[in-house]
């Protein structure tokens, strides 16, 4: 990251101290908060992620983008901002990022886009819900999402709950090997699915302890392999959803996405809230729980890192 880039950069308090006397602190992205849940869920789950980072023992930072400026670390007004007004708040990759700032606009930062302001902050671990990845129709639509070029490219390690079960998780893996990307499962040989515990695909390693993912971690960069890591942590049994079920709503939201034509950025909020409906709001509550269960293990990853 060039110097010149921080000046668009505003670092909270809080997250500055944090980051200046070598405490551990955790990033939190903002399109979850916009564009992945209704309000006022969606407020609430944002101030309960961030005091699970604080159980965890690190400063959390959510990332945004506010008035065309890059922020790392939100106040309580601020995240009810994003909330209250939810979709009419731009969904910023890494694309979008240049002109959310030039035209002093307010946009809620994707997996990507929350990498390349938790790197320019100096932030090393980010907690989401699920990474982005090669979308089911990729033949025709060739929509693969940015989230994993920046995985490819910006040295930030992502706890997640494995990738969205709405897309291709097979063409997802091959694409992030192709990429060099380690996909890590936390305690688990097998890749999470988002809403279930396992996809049926493996994953590359495993590792049964955050010092382990540390260690790991810390060597990687040390050696200047670039990059970040994909930390799959599987929701937990209690929250999870069943399988078959969760395939066969997923399938006929795809094919009601389908049918009316929603492409691009716009597929995965709408899934989300078509699968959430259709399982009357057990998909949201699984959603919820899984996100907050990466917050826990990426604080104490950062605590050791």
């Amino acid at each position: 990251m060039l110097p010149s880039a921080t000046r668009y950069l505003d670092t909270a308090p809080e997250v500055s101290r944090a980051l200046r006397d070598g405490q551990p602190v955790v990033a939190l992205e903002s399109t979850i908060i916009s564009h992945g849940m209704p309000y006022p869920e969606n407020v609430e789950t944002a101030l309960r992620v961030e005091h699970t980072v604080r159980d965890g023992g690190a400063i959390p930072a959510t990332i945004a983008i506010l008035g065309g400026r890059l922020k790392a670390g939100l106040s309580v007004d601020e995240i009810r901002h994003l909330g209250e007004r939810g979709q009419a708040i731009i969904k910023a990759s890494r694309r979008d990022i240049p002109f959310v700032v030039s035209r002093r606009e307010d946009g809620a930062t994707t997996v990507a886009a929350s990498m390349i302001v938790s790197a320019m902050a100096g932030i090393r671990v980010f907690a989401t819900g699920g990474i982005g990845g090669v979308h089911r129709g990729v033949t025709e639509t060739m929509d693969v999402s940015a989230d994993l070029e920046e995985l490819a490219r910006t040295d930030v390690a992502v706890v997640c709950a494995g990738v969205k079960s709405v897309l291709d998780i097979g063409r997802t893996l091959e694409y992030l090997e192709t990429r060099g990307v380690p996909v890590v499962g936390y305690r688990t040989d097998n890749l999470p699915a988002f809403y279930t515990a396992s996809s049926g695909f493996p994953v590359d390693y495993r590792a049964d302890t955050p010092a382990d993912i540390a260690a790991a971690l810390q060597a990687k960069w040390e050696m200047g392999l670039s990059g970040g890591m994909v930390i799959a942590n599987p929701i937990p049994a209690a929250h999870a959803l069943d399988g078959d079920e969760i395939d066969a709503v997923i399938d006929d939201a795809i094919e009601e996405m389908e049918h009316l034509g929603i492409t691009g950025k716009d597929t995965t909020p709408f899934l989300l809230a078509q699968i959430a409906e259709r399982t009357e709001g057990r998909s949201l509550a699984a959603n919820i729980e899984l996100v907050v269960n990466n917050a826990r293990l990426a604080a104490e990853i950062a605590r050791v890192l």
